[in-house]
């Protein structure tokens, strides 16, 4: 059902509005000095299940393989990215303290922008190749402490719900910290909210297809175009694409 211009807006306004005071609650948690990964982790489940629940979106998660996260080792999710929806779909189905890896841009957002990065989210510069560079860097040291990596390998959200091209950072990064990346495939996201626009379709499915973990710490540089081709390949399995 198309949500209404009222319902629309109201939809955006209590985003907004939850977006702002999770931002605000981080930043003073921490600067307090009581703020804990494991907070925040409930945090964000909390905001995403709100922002669900205001689209009246239900899902259903499979994971035939029943994908675990074992602490000390290094793992990446990587998903298609069609629709804002994915961002608390993959927060409200994936165990983990799980964390994006996000254009810089929105870390100039008032507020927002400084609750992400206190909340040990993860800015990469892509029209600065130096900086890109000390940004996986970051991103690294984050893995290793136990962050769970979320990436989008298309690199931005797709504008017709098909998978676009694939960006090399993500998996550069999988292979020189050996992670295990984890192929997460949406389906339903793209018709909920399509990218740019605020056309709610209110009471949707989704369902987010947990795939077969694969292991980057058996590919080099040399080969890194085959572990894309690999995870692509499940990708596309796993949103219905072939």
């Amino acid at each position: 059902m198309k949500a209404s211009k009222l319902e629309s807006y109201m939809i955006v306004l209590k985003s907004l509005a939850i977006t702002l005071w999770i931002s605000i609650e981080t930043i003073c948690k921490v600067y307090s000095g009581i703020e804990t990964r494991e907070k925040c982790d409930r945090r964000l489940r909390w905001w995403s299940a709100k922002l669900l629940r205001y689209l009246k979106l239900s899902y259903t998660s499979f994971d035939p393989n029943r994908v675990t996260f074992s602490p000390g080792k290094p793992y990446m999710i990587m998903s298609n990215h069609s629709s804002l929806c994915d961002i608390p779909l993959i927060f409200v189905t994936m165990p983990g303290s799980i964390r994006m890896l996000t254009k810089s841009e929105l870390f100039d957002v008032p507020i927002w922008g400084r609750g992400m990065r206190e909340g040990e989210f993860i800015s990469v510069d892509r029209n600065n190749r130096r900086q890109a560079v000390k940004d996986l860097q970051e991103a690294q040291k984050k893995m290793e402490s136990g962050i769970i990596l979320w990436v989008a390998p298309e690199g931005t959200r797709s504008q017709t719900g098909e998978l676009g091209p694939f960006k090399k950072g993500g998996f550069m990064l999988a292979t020189k910290t050996g992670a295990t990346i984890v192929p997460v495939g949406i389906r339903g996201a793209f018709d909920v909210l399509p990218a740019k626009t605020l056309d709610f379709q209110l009471g949707s499915h989704a369902e987010v297809h947990i795939g077969e973990p694969v292991d980057a710490s058996k590919f080099t540089a040399k080969t890194r175009d085959q572990l894309m081709h690999q995870v692509e390949q499940q990708l596309r399995q796993l949103t219905g694409l072939i």
